[in-house]
């Protein structure tokens, strides 16, 4: 049985996600694997010829999570929907700029127009602070949800 996985190390993960990669929560151990689509794309081919070396242990790692029923994907960045949070923060922000915050995230350049208004404002620690707290409660939810034993060692 796995040791308790901390939440930092699951919104640690969660905060790395991009279009290119994963990470995957190993039943067995309680380990965290990055995985990228291209040593996705490596493990199912089977054609491992023109791998470097360093990256032959991913690919492996890659190949059993395709293979087995050890691993649980962490959530992805389409299913943490910053976008919401960034909504939610600017919701809960009074008054005009409140409104002016909530304004900006539409339309393109929203995620730019957004961080550029928070320093304007001096918000931005309030918002990492709030974003952070909303990873830890979506991880939260996934252990609960996934029935992963965990320590919930937020602000520590």
């Amino acid at each position: 049985m796995p040791e308790k996985i901390k939440l930092s190390s699951i919104v640690e993960a969660m905060d790395m996600q991009n279009d290119l990669s994963s990470h995957y929560y190993h039943i067995p151990t309680g380990e965290i694997i990055f995985i990228t689509d291209e040593e996705f794309s490596y493990a199912e081919s089977d054609d491992f010829d023109e791998v470097a070396d360093w990256q032959i242990e991913s690919i492996k790692k890659a190949k059993d999570i395709l293979e087995s029923d050890n691993y649980i994907g962490l959530p992805s960045r389409f299913e943490i929907h910053e976008y919401q949070i960034m909504k939610n923060f600017c919701l809960s922000i009074p008054g005009e700029i409140g409104e002016e915050l909530f304004d900006s995230i539409k339309g393109s350049g929203a995620f730019r127009i957004f961080k550029d208004n928070i320093y304007k404002y001096g918000l931005a620690d309030n918002w990492y602070k709030y974003r952070e707290e909303a990873f830890y409660e979506i991880a939260n939810e996934w252990c609960e949800q996934n029935e992963i034993t965990f320590i919930d060692d937020r602000g520590k």
